[in-house]
């Protein structure tokens, strides 16, 4: 809204859930029952926007304090002093090792390269000090990259002209789940309450974020109008497979739980930043051009409501 959004519908819709009484995400509970507890949200931009989302209702209550940020500020740590609780957000959009090439426009300077059998050691070193982790990625697997294993470059995804094997976004996007949940269940002897957050639609409209997509609806849709695109299908439906198998062969004492947001999250298409992710983007020249996020969302939103499933499974353990 500061930066110049005129609309604001979006900071009132509430999900009501059928068949289902859920109720309303209350901060002093979690605070009361998360003392001297440690939360990590592991992951892309979607769980960096999940933990503002979490910090910004927590706040209510008691202001955090932040205790540690990465050169680039992209992981962070924070305190909430009167209650032991910390909470981190930890940056690892591939969940793997990769070495990434790119400006914070997201414009690449080179392919970025993966490799499909390493997890990227800045979550994994980190995992035992965790009660609860919520961990999820997705979009960065769409993007132009190299992938290795053991050592030797085996192919890649979208890369013509590099004379390399096209093995396809899902191909890595498997292979890093099967590390993933394997490390969950079997690698590691520490047990953390694990939730899996599942992908989330984009909503850009008339092309992509780098093609001049935009995204204009002020109202969410009914069920029913709008479909998940091919690829968001397919990649949710590597998550339940690769969760499923997890699930079915986890040690009785792993806690693994679903965190389900993608019809959630394909159903809000005003939810988004859309031009105003920059200050007034249009005070100068109604008609300037500018680029759109249709892909995060602002706060309170759609994420907002996974804070209520959380405090639900939490207190009921369903």
């Amino acid at each position: 809204m500061r930066n110049g959004r005129p609309d604001s519908d979006y900071l009132y819709w509430r999900w009501s859930p059928r068949d289902c009484d859920l109720p309303k995400f209350n901060p002093n509970n979690f605070l009361d029952l998360m003392r001297n507890k440690s939360w990590a949200f592991i992951g892309d931009s979607i769980s960096r926007n999940q933990v503002q989302s979490l910090l910004c209702i927590l706040s209510q209550v008691e202001p955090p304090v932040e205790v540690y940020h990465d050169e680039e500020y992209k992981s962070k740590k924070w305190r909430f002093p009167s209650h032991n609780l910390t909470i981190s957000g930890i940056w690892t959009p591939f969940l793997l090792k990769a070495a990434i090439f790119e400006d914070n426009n997201g414009i690449s300077y080179s392919d970025i390269q993966l490799d499909l059998d390493s997890l990227d050691e800045k979550w994994t070193s980190q995992y035992k000090s965790f009660d609860y982790v919520v961990i999820g990625c997705g979009k960065w697997f769409l993007k132009t990259t190299i992938y290795h294993e053991n050592n030797t470059v085996m192919g890649c995804h979208n890369c013509p002209g590099k004379n390399l094997r096209e093995l396809g976004f899902d191909y890595a996007y498997q292979k890093a789940l099967q590390l993933v949940f394997n490390f969950f269940t079997t690698s590691s002897e520490h047990k953390a309450t694990v939730f899996f957050r599942t992908t989330t639609p984009d909503h850009f409209d008339n092309g992509e974020w780098f093609s001049g997509g935009y995204c204009n609806r002020t109202v969410p849709f009914k069920e029913g109008e709008v479909h998940m695109k091919d690829v968001d299908n397919l990649m949710r439906n590597i998550e339940l497979e690769e969760f499923a198998k997890a699930a079915a062969l986890r040690p009785e004492e792993v806690n693994l739980k679903l965190l389900d947001i993608s019809r959630l999250s394909l159903l809000r298409p005003d939810g988004h930043p859309g031009p105003y992710r920059q200050f007034q983007p249009f005070a100068d020249d109604k008609n300037a051009k500018a680029q759109n996020d249709c892909l995060h969302w602002c706060m309170p939103g759609p994420i907002d409501s996974w804070s209520d499933f959380l405090m639900e499974m939490l207190v009921n353990g369903k």
